[in-house]
């Protein structure tokens, strides 16, 4: 590992919303931390530059929580 990179929870929630609504990605919270800290990594790196990260859970357990429950 070479870095961690901090990322808000609010942030996070917000990212799994999007990449449901948007990729059609039904993740969860640490999921979406994943992305939102990709996406910061590879404005730093730049253009060209090529970015992973994994999604390792899904979105059922947070049903029932604010990550996707209607506001």
């Amino acid at each position: 590992m070479d870095e961690i990179v901090p990322v808000k929870t609010e942030d996070a929630k917000e990212m799994a919303r999007r990449i449901a609504r948007e990729e059609g990605l039904f993740a969860g919270t640490s999921s979406g931390a994943n992305v939102v800290a990709a996406i910061e990594v590879g404005k730093r790196l730049g253009r060209g530059a090529k970015i992973v990260t994994l999604m390792a859970d899904s979105g059922l357990k947070y049903l029932n929580t604010d990550v996707y429950k209607e506001r």
